[in-house]
């Protein structure tokens, strides 16, 4: 069997114990260590886990699988994924891949930023499309997440913005010259992502978002680290919310009252919150 499994958000605590079970009893052991991360490395992991676990870099996984699959109709294989297996990553690909191989497969869930955003006090059936904002570079600044945030604001509904986080990749250069040597780890913050979105509105014009729009930043959730922080997009833009991982909610109009209360405890002003809620989201 081909196992993949949810690990939750924070640390080697927010197993399941069912997939704790699997892990401790599976032939192999694979960490998904390129789409998200948890707040403990992996051998703090391994200790609690009992395990070796085996680090499934973006190579590995989209040009190895063979090598992950191998025998997993003979014996199990754990393949453990930051979040949900079918959160911000759905690894469809590798199931589809088992499954063509004639290997069973079944997955076990876990809490992700998709749901966990709640925390912040927005209601979840008020949420559009997510979207993910890519580090800009001085020649590419895609802005493709831009169209799906005006659909999300053109029917009222809030943009949860997942920030990129890079992990064991190549700069351009060393891409360019065949060379394996990475560039040290970089996770997207709250701040830089809200300069981004009003650099890219400056550049659309199209009006979907502006300084004065309301934003919540959330760093760390679901470990008691965690932080929210609520505010324009322009406050948002100089907030330090310290190490990651980070990701930002993009206000829609479609809101309540309970929703302007809440984020007035986490607000950077509360007084500029209510203003700005008053006179752009109250009875949208």
């Amino acid at each position: 069997m081909l196992y993949l499994i949810g690990l939750g958000l924070a640390d080697e605590k927010d197993i399941t114990v069912k997939g704790l079970e699997i892990v401790r009893k599976a032939e192999r052991v694979y960490l998904e260590a390129y789409t998200s991360i948890l707040l403990v490395n992996h051998e703090k992991l391994e200790a609690f886990y009992g395990r070796p676990l085996i680090l499934a870099d973006r190579e590995m996984v989209e040009s190895a699988s063979d090598e992950i699959l191998a025998d997993a109709d003979k014996v199990d294989v754990a393949f453990l994924v930051v979040g949900d297996p079918f959160g911000a990553t759905t690894h469809s690909d590798l199931l589809l891949r088992a499954r063509q191989l004639s290997i069973p497969t079944q997955t076990i869930h876990n809490a992700s930023i998709m749901n966990a955003i709640g925390t912040t006090g927005l209601q979840l059936y008020n949420f559009g499309q997510t979207v993910s904002m890519p580090f800009f570079t001085d020649s590419w600044k895609p802005s493709s997440f831009y169209d799906r945030v005006a659909e999300n604001r053109r029917i009222g509904l809030h943009t949860l913005v997942l920030l990129d986080i890079k992990v064991k990749e190549p700069s351009l250069e060393n891409l360019a010259r065949g060379r394996k040597i990475y560039e040290p780890p970089r996770f997207m913050t709250v701040a830089e992502c809200a300069v981004q979105m009003l650099e890219t509105e400056e550049e659309r014009k199209e009006g979907v978002y502006g300084e004065r729009s309301l934003a919540v930043g959330v760093a760390r959730v679901g470990s008691t680290e965690q932080k929210i922080i609520s505010g324009t997009l322009r406050e948002l833009t100089s907030i330090d919310m310290g190490p990651p991982l980070h990701s930002l909610v993009l206000l829609g109009k479609r809101t309540h009252d309970l929703e302007r209360d809440v984020l007035a405890e986490w607000a950077v002003n509360p007084e500029v919150l209510n203003e700005v809620w008053t006179k752009d989201y109250a009875k949208q």
